[in-house]
Protein backbone atom coordinates (compact mmCIF):
# COMPACT_ATOMS: atom_id res chain seq x y z
CA UNK A 1 0.00 0.00 0.00
CA UNK A 2 1.14 3.56 -0.65
CA UNK A 3 0.95 6.34 2.07
CA UNK A 4 2.99 9.51 1.96
CA UNK A 5 5.59 10.13 4.35
CA UNK A 6 7.86 13.00 5.73
CA UNK A 7 10.68 12.28 3.18
CA UNK A 8 8.20 13.12 0.01
CA UNK A 9 5.73 15.69 1.86
CA UNK A 10 9.17 17.46 2.40
CA UNK A 11 10.35 17.33 -1.37
CA UNK A 12 6.26 18.64 -2.20
CA UNK A 13 6.82 21.25 0.41
CA UNK A 14 10.07 22.27 -1.28
CA UNK A 15 7.76 22.43 -4.75
CA UNK A 16 5.62 24.77 -3.87
CA UNK A 17 7.98 26.81 -1.91
CA UNK A 18 9.89 27.30 -4.62
CA UNK A 19 6.91 28.91 -6.57
CA UNK A 20 5.60 30.83 -3.79
CA UNK A 21 9.34 32.17 -3.63
CA UNK A 22 9.23 33.02 -7.96
CA UNK A 23 5.58 34.87 -6.98
CA UNK A 24 7.39 36.41 -4.19
CA UNK A 25 4.45 35.49 -1.90
CA UNK A 26 5.23 34.06 1.72
CA UNK A 27 3.03 31.14 2.33
CA UNK A 28 2.31 28.57 4.44
CA UNK A 29 2.47 25.08 3.30
CA UNK A 30 0.90 21.79 4.99
CA UNK A 31 0.66 18.35 4.24
CA UNK A 32 -1.82 15.42 5.68
CA UNK A 33 -1.88 11.75 4.93
CA UNK A 34 -4.97 9.98 3.48
CA UNK A 35 -6.63 9.84 7.23
CA UNK A 36 -6.00 13.69 7.42
CA UNK A 37 -3.66 13.50 9.92
CA UNK A 38 -0.63 15.96 10.03
CA UNK A 39 2.84 14.93 8.20
CA UNK A 40 4.50 18.38 7.95
CA UNK A 41 4.10 22.11 7.68
CA UNK A 42 6.14 24.71 6.72
CA UNK A 43 5.62 28.81 7.36
CA UNK A 44 8.01 30.94 4.90
CA UNK A 45 9.34 33.63 6.28
CA UNK A 46 7.03 36.53 6.99
CA UNK A 47 3.45 34.32 5.97
CA UNK A 48 0.45 35.41 7.88
CA UNK A 49 0.22 33.65 11.31
CA UNK A 50 -3.28 32.98 10.24
CA UNK A 51 -2.12 30.72 7.41
CA UNK A 52 -1.08 28.11 9.57
CA UNK A 53 -4.48 26.81 10.57
CA UNK A 54 -6.45 27.96 6.77
CA UNK A 55 -3.52 25.78 5.67
CA UNK A 56 -3.69 22.77 7.58
CA UNK A 57 -7.83 23.15 7.02
CA UNK A 58 -7.48 23.30 3.17
CA UNK A 59 -5.52 20.53 3.51
CA UNK A 60 -7.80 18.17 5.74
CA UNK A 61 -10.83 19.31 3.50
CA UNK A 62 -9.51 18.13 0.64
CA UNK A 63 -9.25 15.00 1.66
CA UNK A 64 -11.79 14.52 3.69
CA UNK A 65 -13.90 15.61 0.86
CA UNK A 66 -11.99 13.78 -1.60
CA UNK A 67 -12.05 17.22 -3.72
CA UNK A 68 -10.01 20.15 -4.07
CA UNK A 69 -11.46 23.10 -2.03
CA UNK A 70 -11.80 25.62 -5.24
CA UNK A 71 -14.43 22.52 -6.60
CA UNK A 72 -15.86 22.90 -2.86
CA UNK A 73 -16.21 26.88 -3.12
CA UNK A 74 -18.54 25.68 -6.22
CA UNK A 75 -20.96 23.82 -4.45
CA UNK A 76 -20.89 25.67 -1.05
CA UNK A 77 -22.02 28.86 -2.03
CA UNK A 78 -25.73 30.69 -0.75
CA UNK A 79 -27.87 28.52 -2.27
CA UNK A 80 -26.55 25.58 -3.73
CA UNK A 81 -26.40 22.13 -2.08
CA UNK A 82 -23.75 22.06 0.03
CA UNK A 83 -24.74 25.40 1.26
CA UNK A 84 -23.24 25.64 5.18
CA UNK A 85 -21.03 22.95 4.94
CA UNK A 86 -18.13 25.37 6.20
CA UNK A 87 -20.28 25.18 9.61
CA UNK A 88 -19.98 21.80 10.51
CA UNK A 89 -16.69 19.94 11.59
CA UNK A 90 -15.79 22.81 14.05
CA UNK A 91 -15.41 25.13 11.15
CA UNK A 92 -12.66 23.36 10.04
CA UNK A 93 -14.05 22.82 6.31
CA UNK A 94 -12.48 25.65 4.10
CA UNK A 95 -14.88 26.44 0.78
CA UNK A 96 -12.32 28.63 -0.91
CA UNK A 97 -9.49 27.51 -3.00
CA UNK A 98 -5.58 25.81 -1.82
CA UNK A 99 -6.20 22.22 -1.18
CA UNK A 100 -5.89 19.86 -3.66
CA UNK A 101 -6.13 16.21 -2.84
CA UNK A 102 -2.48 14.12 -3.51
CA UNK A 103 -3.27 10.92 -5.67
CA UNK A 104 -1.22 8.12 -6.89
CA UNK A 105 -2.26 5.06 -8.73
CA UNK A 106 -5.93 6.40 -9.00
CA UNK A 107 -5.97 7.01 -5.06
CA UNK A 108 -6.03 9.47 -2.83
CA UNK A 109 -2.60 9.16 -0.47
CA UNK A 110 -2.61 12.64 1.10
CA UNK A 111 -3.37 16.06 0.51
CA UNK A 112 -2.13 19.70 0.64
CA UNK A 113 -3.12 22.66 1.75
CA UNK A 114 -1.47 26.61 0.91
CA UNK A 115 -2.55 29.87 2.58
CA UNK A 116 -0.52 33.27 2.29
CA UNK A 117 -1.67 34.78 -0.99
CA UNK A 118 -4.54 35.33 -2.65
CA UNK A 119 -6.69 31.94 -3.84
CA UNK A 120 -5.75 32.01 -7.22
CA UNK A 121 -1.65 32.18 -5.92
CA UNK A 122 -2.42 29.69 -3.15
CA UNK A 123 -3.70 27.27 -5.88
CA UNK A 124 -0.80 27.96 -8.12
CA UNK A 125 1.45 27.19 -5.38
CA UNK A 126 -0.78 23.82 -4.18
CA UNK A 127 -0.49 22.76 -7.84
CA UNK A 128 3.29 23.30 -7.89
CA UNK A 129 3.30 20.32 -4.85
CA UNK A 130 1.08 18.49 -7.05
CA UNK A 131 3.24 18.49 -10.14
CA UNK A 132 6.20 17.35 -8.00
CA UNK A 133 4.71 14.44 -7.19
CA UNK A 134 3.86 13.80 -10.60
CA UNK A 135 6.87 13.95 -11.41
CA UNK A 136 8.89 11.57 -8.97
CA UNK A 137 10.05 8.75 -9.53
CA UNK A 138 8.60 6.89 -6.58
CA UNK A 139 10.93 4.90 -4.48
CA UNK A 140 10.05 2.90 -1.53
CA UNK A 141 11.91 5.74 0.48
CA UNK A 142 9.61 8.04 -0.64
CA UNK A 143 6.48 6.10 -0.40
CA UNK A 144 5.72 2.99 1.26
Amino acid sequence: MEQINLELAKKLIEGAEKVANEIEVPMVISIVDEGGNFIACHRMDDALLVSVDIAQNKAWTSVAMKMPTADLAQTAGMGKELYGINTTNNGRVVVFGGGIPLHKKGRIIGAIGVSGGSVEEDIRVAQAAVNVLNDIELTSSLIR
